[in-house]
């Protein structure tokens, strides 16, 4: 007997059967997938911006897993490529991915894009206040993004008023140029509450709308945790409302006032947002975008709860607030509209 022979043929059958139960695995995990409606993560993303703000969104990118390419730009081109050393340097600690400096032009293809460029706030000064010099910035860079057909996210501030701009300096479907918004503000009011309460803020479910700034508006009649009316909840008291409002508002100053500025809530944001609408997630969440014509709101960009899709926003909600709640969102919209208004005085 060839015992030789026999052991390879033995060898090529383990191999064979290993190969067949690897792929009718690989089968079974894809039919799975395709059930529930997941889509395979996209590649390509780019920042634009690499400050602070930038360099944090663009490390939360990559150990979320958010892409294959990331691509990097700067005014400063010297900063994009030490931060895309300094980031490749890190491949062995996150998913796999190319990281590279880029022109703005080389963009064009990526599937979603971060803008964070922009004046960054100092401390007393509101996000309004950045106005006139970043919706400078915005004319340039919307320019270079002409033939962009990709989901485009605004976090530079103000990020409403310049969410309305790029929508109308790029031309972009409104669904497309998208806000951060008042998603951070909502965190920021579930992990405060929770500390109240002596919580884990996932537990929470309450919402901010309206500026992401001085104008914002807590949804505290739909505010509830674990199905419970938050005003309802064991050892709520009325006065606590304006206190947590106060703290919600004032967080980036507070954080501003001690390090300079504010960056890695932002980038957890962020990357958060990116991995929902990319993986086409129909997750709700509120964000900032311009609102149809017929809405209460109507053209401009402003927080509300919306479903997000790998479209970009899919759906706004219809919130049925409290008559404070509605008259508070209102006051913020025409904030907007004159901070608009203003910024079209500067451009035209």
């Amino acid at each position: 007997m060839d015992f030789n022979s026999e052991a390879e043929r033995s060898g090529r059958v383990r191999r064979k059967s290993r190969t067949l139960l690897s792929n009718g695995l690989l089968q079974v995990v894809f039919r799975y997938l395709h059930s529930r409606n997941y889509k395979v993560m996209k590649n390509s993303v780019g920042i634009i911006g690499m400050g602070w703000v930038g360099a944090s969104v663009a490390i939360s990118i990559l150990q979320k897993g958010v892409c294959r390419e990331l691509l990097l730009n700067d005014i400063n081109q010297n900063i994009a490529e030490g931060e895309a050393m300094d980031l490749n340097h890190g491949t062995s600690f996150f998913p796999s991915a190319e990281i590279r400096a880029s022109s703005i032009a080389e963009m064009k293809n990526c599937d979603a894009i971060v803008v964070t460029a922009g004046k960054g706030g100092s401390e007393g000064q509101s996000r309004l206040e950045l106005l006139n010099d970043n919706l400078e910035i915005a004319e340039s860079i919307s320019e270079d993004l002409k033939g962009f057909k990709g989901i485009l996210i605004i976090v530079a501030n103000p990020v409403d008023v310049l969410t309305y701009f790029y929508q109308k300096f790029t031309g972009l479907p409104k669904n497309r140029v998208i806000g951060t918004g008042t998603f951070l503000d909502s965190a920021r009011l579930r992990e405060i509450i929770g500390n109240k309460l002596n919580l884990e803020p996932k537990a929470i479910h309450a919402q901010v709308v309206g500026e992401h700034g001085d104008s914002s508006v807590v949804l505290w009649s739909k505010a509830t945790i674990g199905g419970i009316a938050i005003r309802e909840w064991d050892g709520w008291k009325t006065e606590y409302e304006k206190e947590i409002e106060d703290e919600v508002r004032s967080a980036a100053q507070e954080i501003i006032k001690r390090k300079g500025a504010t960056n890695h809530a932002i980038g957890l944001v962020t990357a958060t947002l990116l991995k929902w609408i990319l993986r086409g997630e129909r997750r709700v969440v509120t964000l900032s975008m311009v609102q149809e014509k017929e809405s209460p709101f109507g053209l401009i960009a402003l927080s509300l709860p919306v479903v997000i899709s790998d479209a970009g926003i899919d759906k706004v909600l219809t919130m049925n607030t409290d008559q404070k709640e509605e008259e508070l969102l209102l006051e913020s919209a025409h904030i907007l509209r004159q901070a608009i208004k203003e910024g079209e005085r500067e451009t035209f």
